[in-house]
């Protein structure tokens, strides 16, 4: 609890976190709402976007282009720790280089939190206002949703915590953290069977959010070998857990 109040002490009054929280905000929410335009097979989907149950998995997949935005918030939070010391005199005050780390993945539960209870009061919102189906059984049914969701969340922050702590300098490590996300890795499952490819770190958390009616798009071409969201939170939660412990192991091992 003083490892969370330390922080929250620090985000309260930080501009920055506010400012891309916001950003983080309004994007997702213009987003979600500007969807209901888009041309599928000739046709606008509509307010059937905001269809229970599948509203969920729709909102989730919609959500997923935003935790790059939450890694960099995680990096800049981490990387100003180097640049004003503040790191090295908590050590130096008596906390312990682990706890410095499990201070920052606390903060990283709490964004992934905020963030699957902003998707679920949108999805209500939305939902309750335009489904044409709102039982109880239908906007319950597929809320499983938001919890893969929580799981990517962490999974990307993880990432962008341990380039965060590997790097210490914000342009650089958001630079890196980007570049693995959607270049390097992606190069990458190009080289390798698709059997194996669909266990790397960025596809994994990929498959907790998969693109909605994606069991149609492999009707129409050949089906994907990515695992289904049930079966990637286990080797999502592993990555998450060697990240954690990457970046641990960066902090004992380096001078402050």
């Amino acid at each position: 609890m003083n490892l969370i109040r330390t922080e929250l002490r620090k985000i309260i009054h930080y501009p920055t976190f506010w400012t891309i929280m916001a950003i983080y905000v309004l994007l997702q929410v213009l987003l979600i709402y500007f969807s209901s335009n888009l041309m599928v097979s000739g046709q606008s989907l509509g307010k059937s976007l905001y269809d229970f149950p599948n509203i969920w998995m729709r909102f989730s997949y919609i959500a997923y282009f935003f935790n790059l935005l939450l890694g960099i918030l995680l990096i800049v939070l981490i990387t100003d720790e180097y640049s004003f010391r503040t790191l090295r005199q908590q050590v130096i005050d008596g906390r312990s280089r682990a706890e410095a780390v499990l201070a920052k993945f606390y903060v990283t539960l709490g964004l992934a939190a905020a963030g699957t209870v902003f998707l679920l009061a949108m999805g209500l919102l939305f939902g309750l206002i335009y489904s044409t189906n709102t039982s109880i059984e239908a906007i319950f049914s597929k809320i499983d949703y938001l919890s893969y969701f929580f799981v990517q969340a962490v999974g990307y922050m993880c990432l962008a915590m341990f380039f965060a702590f590997l790097i210490r300098k914000s342009g650089l490590a958001i630079i890196a953290f980007l570049a693995w996300s959607k270049i390097v890795e992606p190069i990458i499952h190009y080289q390798m069977d698709d059997r194996i490819d669909r266990f790397m770190p960025m596809k994994v958390f990929g498959s907790l959010t998969p693109t909605p009616g994606q069991e149609l798009i492999d009707g129409l071409t050949s089906p994907t070998m990515a695992l289904s969201p049930g079966w990637a939170v286990l080797p999502a939660l592993v990555y998450i857990a060697l990240l954690v412990f990457g970046s641990i192991l960066l902090v004992r091992l380096r001078d402050l």
